[in-house]
C-alpha cells in the first residue's frame, strides 16, 4: 500500500471544549452552567484542570506537532449572568491561552458555544426564550473585542442538535428537559443565535466563520453491508424522516435559508410556527466560510409502523432505530468509516460551495495503564482507517481543509463523567498527570508526515506477548488454548499480557486447520421461561443470515452434560469454522469451553464472568434508568421494585440501573424478590402493597412480573394508572393487550439475532471484534 499523503497545506489538529477540561468552575468569577447544574457538581470540577495547567497541555500539542487547536469559549467565565457584567479575568484566560498558542505556533480555533450556556439564562428561559439569541450576539462581540485581533477562525455552534434535542428532547442532556415543543423551539433560536453571532463577528472584522454540525449519513440495515443498495420503498420515508430531524434540519437553514419542506409540518404540529419569525431564515442562512463537520458513525433505520417516536427524534413514529452489527467502540458506537465517505460525497455534492473542515472525529476504547504505556491499538485503528476514508473523499473532490481529532485529553464526556476515555493523552484524574498514548505518538508521526504510512499499525502479535511476558511463544500459544499443563502463576502473568496490550488470538496462536468447512454451529439452551420468542428469533434471522452467506448450519441443543459433550467433541474435530452459542440462564462452563477450543464463538447475552468471547446484549440498566425517569417525571416517588431471580445477569443490570436513578434523586426504593411467572410477580406486589409504604408505582424486571403486579393491585382495590403506575421490561406481546396496556421497555429482539450473526461473520473474516450493546427503549402505555 503506497502512503496516503494529505494535500499540501492541509491541516491537523485536536479539539477539546471548555467544560469538559477546564475545571475551576467556581473561580476567578466564573458562574455556574446548565452543565454544573445538571452534573450537580459531581464532575466539572477539576475535570483536566486546564485552566491552570494550559501551559503544560500547550507544550504537549507542540511536541505532537499539531498546527490547529480548537477550544470552546466558557460563556458562564466571560459573562457570568449571561449577558451584561463581563467577568475580566475569564477573558484574561483566553488572552493567555491564545498567546501560548501562537508562541507554540499553534494556530487558534474558537468555539463559542459548546453547550454550557449560562444558569442564569437558562433560569430566563434558556433557548426557548428568543431573548437568548441576542445575548449570544453580545457575548460573541465582548469575546471577539479581547481575542479577535489573534483568532482567525471561529466557530459560532457546536453540535446544535445535540443541545437541542439531547437537552430539551431526551433530557439526557443539560438542561434535561422533555418536552418535544422545547427541542424544536430550541433549535431554531440555536440557528438564529448563529445567524446573530456569525453578524457580529463579521461586522469586527472575523477572518473566516463557520459553525459545527455533528452529520451522520442514515442507512436502512441493507445499506450497512452494501451502501450501493437502493432504499426499499417502504421504508424510504422513514430514512428521509430522520434525515431531515439531524441533518438537513440544520443543513438547510444554515446553506440554502430554508427548512426542509417536509419536516415544516412536523414542527407545526409538534411546537407550532410562531417561534419562526419573517426574517428569520434571511439571519440564519447568511453564507458561512467554513463548515465543520463531526463524524462518529451512522444512524440506521427502517419503518415499522407500531415503534414509537425515539424521544431525541420528535415525530419518529413509525420508524424502528436499529442497531449497526459491526464493531463498536466503547460507547458502544458502531465503526464504520465508510459512513464519512457517504457523508462527505453528499455534501461535496449538495453543498459544492461549502469549504469543509472535519472537526471532531475519534473513539472511547478501554485503555489499561502499564509501565511502558497505553498501547490503544484500537484506537490507533479506528482513526486511521477514518482518516484512509477522508483521504478518498478528497480525492474524488471533497473540500475538506483540515482534520481535528477528538480529543487531545481524556476528559469529562458529558453525563458519563469521567468513564470515557476518547483522549490521545491520558489524564489521571487523582494526580492530574499526562501521558501520552501510543495513539498520539502515531498521530504525531501522521502530522509530521502530512499523511499515513505504507504500513498499517501492526496489532500485537504471539512475539508481542511472549516478550511481554517473558515466556515462549509456544507458552502463550498454550494459555491461549486453554491447555492444562501451564502453571497458575505462568497462565496469569500470559493473560495479563494478553489484557495489556489488547491481543487478539490469530489462527496461528490458536493452531487452527486451515480447512473450512462453511459449516456453523447454533447451539441453543433450554430457555427459560419468556424466553422462547428471542429463542425462536435467533433460529430463524442466525440461520438466514448465515445462510446467505454460505454457511451450513448445525443446530446443537446443550441440554445435558452428555450434550454438552458431544458438542465440544464435535467443535474440536473442527467439524465447524465458527459457534454461535446461547447459554443458559444460569451458572454456565460451555462458554469457556468452547472458547479454548479455537474455534471463533459469539455469545449471546454478556456472561456472568468476564470472557475474552466476544457477546451481543442490550443496554438493560440504560432501560431500567430510562424506566425510572420516566416514573419520577410522572411525580412518581413512592416507587417499589418486583426484582426476577439475581442470578441472571440481565436482571441484576436492570435492577441496578433502576436502583441507581432512583437514589441520585434521594429515594430508597422497596425491593421485593420474586421468581419468573406473572404468580411470583402478583405474590411480590401483595408484599409491597401490603407493607405501609404508601406506593404509588411498581417497577418489575420483566413483563410477566408487571402483569401479576396489576394482577395484585386490582385485587387490592387499586385503579392503574391513577393509584398506582406500572412499569414493565421486555415488551412481549402480551405488554399491549393488558388492561390498561403496559408501560414496558422494549428489547430489540430481532436486532440482537442480526448481530450475533453478523458479530460471527466478522470474527470468521479475521476481523478484529468488540461486544455489541444494542439500545432499548421505553414504550409508554396506559399503565402510566
Amino acid at each position: 500500500m503506497r502512503t496516503a499523503l494529505f494535500p499540501e497545506g492541509f491541516v491537523w489538529g485536536v479539539s477539546t471544549s471548555a467544560f469538559q477540561i477546564e475545571g475551576a468552575t467556581d473561580r476567578d468569577g466564573r458562574g455556574p452552567s446548565i452543565w454544573d447544574a445538571f452534573a450537580g457538581g459531581e464532575y466539572g470540577d477539576p475535570a483536566c484542570d486546564h485552566y491552570a495547567r494550559h501551559p503544560e497541555d500547550v507544550r504537549l500539542m507542540q511536541d505532537l506537532g499539531i498546527a490547529a487547536y480548537r477550544f470552546s469559549v466558557s460563556w458562564p467565565r466571560v459573562l457570568p449572568e449571561g449577558h451584561g457584567r463581563v467577568n475580566g479575568p475569564g477573558l484574561d484566560f483566553y488572552d493567555r491561552l491564545v498567546d501560548e498558542l501562537l508562541e507554540a505556533g499553534i494556530a487558534p480555533y474558537a468555539t463559542l458555544y459548546h453547550w454550557d450556556l449560562p444558569q442564569a439564562l437558562q433560569d430566563g428561559g434558556g433557548w426557548t426564550s428568543r431573548d437568548t439569541a441576542r445575548h449570544f450576539a453580545d457575548y460573541a462581540r465582548v469575546v471577539y473585542d479581547r481575542i479577535g485581533d489573534r483568532v482567525d477562525t471561529w466557530f459560532t455552534f457546536n453540535e446544535p442538535w445535540v443541545a437541542a434535542f439531547l437537552g430539551h428532547g431526551s433530557g439526557v442532556h443539560a438542561p434535561g428537559l422533555r418536552s418535544a415543543a422545547d427541542a424544536f423551539v430550541s433549535a431554531h433560536h440555536m440557528l438564529l443565535a448563529h445567524g446573530l453571532g456569525l453578524e457580529a463577528l463579521r461586522a469586527q472584522g472575523a477572518a473566516r466563520a463557520g459553525v459545527v454540525l455533528n452529520l451522520s449519513p442514515v442507512l436502512t440495515p441493507a445499506q450497512l453491508g452494501d451502501m450501493s443498495a437502493g432504499i426499499p420503498d417502504e421504508d424510504a420515508a422513514a430514512v428521509a424522516r430522520i434525515d431531515a430531524l439531524h441533518n438537513r434540519q440544520f443543513l438547510e437553514p444554515l446553506l440554502r435559508g430554508r427548512y426542509p419542506a417536509e419536516l415544516l409540518p412536523l414542527i407545526e404540529r409538534t411546537a407550532g410556527l410562531g417561534h419562526i419569525r419573517d426574517g428569520d431564515l434571511d439571519v440564519i442562512g447568511r453564507p458561512v466560510d467554513l463548515l465543520g463537520v463531526n463524524y462518529y458513525t451512522p444512524i440506521a433505520v427502517q419503518a415499522q409502523p407500531s415503534a414509537p417516536a425515539d424521544p431525541a427524534f420528535p415525530g419518529s413514529e413509525g420508524v424502528l432505530f436499529c442497531s449497526v452489527p459491526t464493531a463498536v467502540t466503547a460507547m458502544g458506537w458502531p465503526i464504520m468509516p465508510s459512513g464519512l465517505s457517504l457523508l462527505l460525497r453528499r455534501l461535496s455534492e449538495e453543498y459544492p460551495e461549502t469549504e469543509l473542515m472535519i472537526t471532531e472525529n475519534g473513539a472511547d476504547f478501554e485503555d489499561v495503564v502499564t509501565g511502558d504505556g497505553i498501547h490503544d491499538v484500537d484506537r490507533i485503528s479506528f482513526v486511521e482507517e477514518h482518516l484512509r476514508a477522508l483521504r478518498t473523499s478528497i480525492d474524488e473532490g471533497a473540500r475538506v481543509r483540515g482534520y481535528l481529532l477528538w480529543s487531545l485529553l481524556d476528559c469529562v464526556e458529558w453525563a458519563d463523567g469521567y468513564r470515557r476515555k476518547f483522549g490521545i493523552v491520558h489524564v489521571d484524574f487523582t494526580t492530574q498527570r499526562r501521558l501520552l498514548k501510543d495513539s498520539a505518538l502515531w498521530y504525531r508521526d501522521v502530522v509530521k508526515r502530512n499523511g499515513l504510512g505504507a504500513e498499517r499499525p501492526k496489532r500485537p502479535t504471539l512475539e508481542t506477548v511472549a516478550a511481554r511476558a517473558r515466556v515462549s511463544r509456544a507458552t502463550v500459544s498454550r494459555v491461549v488454548n486453554g491447555e492444562a499443563r501451564v502453571s497458575p502463576d505462568v497462565r496469569a502473568t500470559v493473560l495479563r499480557a494478553v489484557q495489556e496490550l489488547g491481543y487478539v488470538p490469530n489462527a496461528a496462536a490458536r493452531s487452527l486447520v486451515t480447512r473450512r468447512t462453511d459449516s456453523v454451529a447454533l447451539v441453543l439452551s433450554v430457555p427459560r421461561h419468556g424466553g422462547e420468542a428471542l429463542t425462536s428469533a435467533v433460529v430463524q434471522y442466525v440461520t438466514s443470515v448465515l445462510e446467505g452467506a454460505g454457511k451450513q448450519i448445525t443446530l446443537m441443543l446443550a441440554d445435558t452434560p452428555e450434550s454438552h459433550r458431544r458438542i465440544i467433541r464435535h467443535v474440536e474435530a473442527r467439524q465447524v469454522d465458527g459457534v454461535v452459542l446461547v447459554p443458559p440462564d444460569g451458572p454456565d462452563t460451555l462458554t469457556e469451553r468452547l472458547a479454548r477450543t479455537g474455534v471463533p464463538v459469539v455469545l449471546l447475552g454478556k456472561p456472568a464472568i468476564a470472557s475474552l468471547v466476544p457477546h451481543v446484549d442490550v443496554d438493560n440498566a440504560g432501560g431500567a434508568r430510562e424506566a425510572a425517569r420516566h416514573l419520577l417525571d410522572r411525580g412518581r416517588h413512592r416507587i417499589g421494585v418486583i426484582c426476577g431471580p439475581l442470578d441472571l445477569v440481565a436482571v441484576q443490570d436492570r435492577l441496578a440501573g433502576h436502583l441507581a436513578t432512583l437514589h441520585e434523586n434521594g429515594l430508597r426504593p422497596v425491593v421485593a424478590p420474586a421468581g419468573l411467572d406473572s404468580g411470583s410477580g402478583a405474590a411480590a406486589a401483595r408484599e409491597l402493597l401490603s407493607g405501609g409504604q404508601g406506593l404509588d408505582a411498581l417497577f418489575a424486571t420483566s413483563d410477566e412480573l408487571a402483569i401479576g403486579a396489576m394482577r395484585a393491585a386490582r385485587e387490592e382495590g387499586l385503579r392503574v394508572p391513577e393509584d398506582l403506575a406500572v412499569v414493565g421490561f421486555g415488551d412481549i406481546h402480551a405488554a399491549s393487550c393488558t388492561t390498561p396496556a403496559l408501560t414496558t421497555v422494549r428489547v430489540p429482539v430481532a436486532d440482537q439475532a442480526l448481530a450475533l450473526a453478523r458479530l460471527l461473520l466478522s470474527r470468521l473474516d479475521g476481523r478484529h471484534t468488540s461486544s455489541v450493546l444494542l439500545p432499548t427503549r421505553l414504550v409508554v402505555r396506559a399503565t402510566t
